[in-house]
């Protein structure tokens, strides 16, 4: 995430875009982390406009990174550079793995977006100095990888980190290479295009009022803040509801309101009503809905999920 220094003048119009970047990072985070605490449904960040504002933001830093490696690297690549700005990003993205491995191990974070940065600036080596033609074309490519691609071949959690196994493992913040090394390379080649261009010269000379200071520092600064926002935000709102406490709703009512929510996304509400209860219907006959929302992830346990959200499907289709 953090920029690496330009051969010429900073181009403070990229600080301030990445400081906008992450002001809607912190946004998504904060409803992520109402939803956590049971101030709002569970689910609602994963689906509808939620879902593509978050990969929208993703989409945001990774191209911006992209940028960042062809303007610190386009008049000679800088070993030491390259290698003090890798190290701190790939030191912050352990460290995010080993907070979430302990805050909620069922769906820790092995493979997110700092994972996804560091190493697509390794990939990113081989491509910075191609024509931005192929670059695009390439970005193309990955980003449509997993349309056709998927294999049970990647299915081994030692793979998933490539994103093409038959079906994406359990994960707060998921970002694998394929689709998003896309985005990088998109990056690389507007950057290419745009130093061809002289778009950057001009871009040079832009200067903000006084109202941007504080995104173009954020953005200069944008590993600290990415690290620091989310621990601030779950400290305010978990002090929040030590005052005022979140209306908790029944282990079956959480459930009926994700599965139909997520549902809806992709079918119809009478199907969804149909599927959710199904579901939950065979989870409490089987003694299995607590096992539902356990932080426990194990392959076994996610086999009998799926037979059982197969059987309902099924079921669901059949019932008039």
């Amino acid at each position: 995430m953090e920029s690496a220094r330009p051969d010429k003048a900073r181009i403070t119009v990229i600080d301030l875009a990445r400081g906008v970047a992450l002001v809607a990072m912190a946004i998504y985070h904060f409803q992520w982390d109402l939803e956590f605490f049971g101030y709002a449904e569970p689910g609602l960040t994963s689906v509808g406009g939620w879902k593509l504002f978050a990969r929208a933001i993703a989409s945001s830093f990774i191209f911006l990174a992209g940028v960042s490696l062809f303007l610190a690297h386009r008049r000679s690549f800088r070993p030491s550079s390259f290698a003090k700005r890798l190290a701190k990003i790939v030191a912050a993205a352990a460290l995010i793995s080993i907070a979430t491995w302990f805050a909620t191990p069922g769906s820790f974070i092995f493979f997110g977006i700092l994972h996804a940065i560091a190493l697509s600036s390794l990939f990113g080596l081989a491509f910075y100095r191609l024509p931005w033609p192929v670059t695009l074309i390439i970005g193309c490519i990955v980003v449509a990888a997993p349309l056709f691609a998927r294999s049970e071949f990647f299915d081994h959690p030692a793979l998933w980190w490539v994103g093409l196994s038959s079906s994406n493992p359990i994960s707060n913040d998921y970002v694998p290479i394929f689709p998003w090394f896309g985005p990088f390379l998109f990056g690389l080649a507007t950057a290419r295009l745009a130093e061809s261009t002289g778009l950057f010269d001009r871009l040079a000379k832009i200067r903000s009022g006084a109202w941007s200071s504080p995104l173009e520092t954020a953005g200069r600064h944008s590993l600290l803040f990415y690290l620091a926002h989310q621990p601030v935000l779950i400290g305010l709102v978990w002090i929040f509801s030590q005052v005022a406490p979140p209306d908790m709703e029944t282990p079956q009512v959480q459930f009926l309101n994700s599965c139909n929510r997520t549902c809806t996304g992709t079918a119809d509400e009478e199907f969804c009503a149909r599927y959710c209860v199904c579901v939950l219907n065979t989870l409490e006959s089987e003694n299995r809905l607590d096992d539902l929302f356990s932080n426990s992830e194990d392959t076994a346990r996610q086999e009998r999920l799926a037979s059982t959200a197969k059987s309902c499907t099924t079921s669901a289709n059949d019932t008039q």
